[in-house]
């Protein structure tokens, strides 16, 4: 299976690239940079034959099998469109696109043309959050009343940039970080918040974004959610928990691309620490990515995966803005 990257990032350099070089077979072919010496020097640095600046010249290769997008979130779009009209499977960053309908058409293009569409949604891969579904799952907590996500870290200087002062690419905390807690709540209730509720702010990072937001959401099964993602807390640490009739789950540092943290389950037995596996999170989302397109499986999370929690996000924000109730859109799905 033959790779190309669109996109020169730091998360396909520090992860993405040696968890598909894992896989048996595979390899990369090229990478795309608007930037001619950047491109360059990162193909040099991660020992990739081609550099491209120009998208068409690189799915034109028809010995590329499959594409990797993590280029800001406003160019997702139109880079997963052109390579799914090039034939190519696509894994690509989240969130999906800049509009939910943006996304709804990128994964229905994918559909129609018959190739393997994934969202990078990496906690889902986590030992930590296998090991938490499969308590919920099995009953070991009764029925789930209420869940609390704490996501708010300090964002480390090299990856602010964009993030912390362009609303045009995608910036802010609620497409960075309220996205990814809300595929992890999903993952582990298997259901889709029903509405929600939200205030954002700064808080000494942002810079015509958001950097910060709280939000409670409603599920259809009548649990709450609490949720905190901010760019601006540097010793919160992070977690989830679940409340239940019969019990509760603590994750503490757990909501990270390492596979650390902790897992404590707390019942009439008392306090129990659960253990997990601590495989490499993007091995095993790569793994299963390539197993989807050799028509073995499923990716961790797919294109609906995608739209989901990217219509979460978006119901978070116009929450925030408008003050008042907003119900989740998630464009038909």
């Amino acid at each position: 299976m033959r790779w190309a990257l669109i996109g020169a990032s730091r998360i396909a350099s520090g992860y993405v690239i040696d968890a598909i070089r894992a896989q048996e077979g595979a390899e990369i072919q090229s990478v795309l940079s608007s930037d001619a010496e950047r491109g360059a020097v990162f193909a040099r640095d991660n020992a990739i034959p081609e550099s491209f600046t120009d998208l068409e010249a690189q799915l034109a290769d028809e010995t590329v099998d499959a594409v990797y997008i993590s280029t800001t979130n406003e160019k997702h779009h139109s880079q997963a469109l052109a390579a799914i009209a090039a034939g190519k499977h696509v894994l690509c960053e989240k969130p999906l696109a800049m509009t939910l309908s943006d996304a709804v058409e990128m994964v229905e293009a994918a559909r129609n043309n018959a190739v393997t569409f994934a969202t990078n949604h990496h906690l889902r891969n986590a030992g930590s959050h296998l090991a938490v579904r499969d308590l919920i799952s099995s009953g070991r907590i009764g029925k789930v009343l209420s869940a609390r996500v704490f996501h708010a870290v300090h964002l480390p200087e090299h990856l602010r940039g964009w993030r912390i002062n362009d609303a045009s690419a995608g910036g802010g905390v609620i497409p960075d970080i309220t996205v990814h807690d809300a595929d992890t709540i999903r993952f582990h209730l298997a259901e889709d918040p029903v509405d929600v509720v939200a205030k954002a702010g700064t808080s000494g990072m942002g810079e015509g974004v958001e950097d910060s937001v709280m939000s409670v959401w409603s599920m259809p099964s009548g649990a709450m959610i609490q949720t905190h993602e901010s760019f601006t807390h540097a010793f919160a640490g992070t977690g989830i928990e679940f409340h239940g009739t019969d019990g509760s789950i603590f994750a503490r540092n757990v909501m990270t691309q390492e596979p650390v943290g902790e897992i404590r389950l707390v019942d009439t037995n008392g306090e129990t620490q659960i253990s997990f596996e601590t495989h490499n999170l993007y091995h095993r989302a790569l793994g299963l990515f390539c197993g989807a397109v050799r028509g073995t499986g499923s990716p961790s999370a797919d294109g609906i995966d995608g739209i989901k929690s990217l219509a979460v996000a978006h119901a978070v924000r116009e929450a925030a803005q408008s003050g008042s109730t907003v119900r989740v859109d998630y464009g038909g799905f």
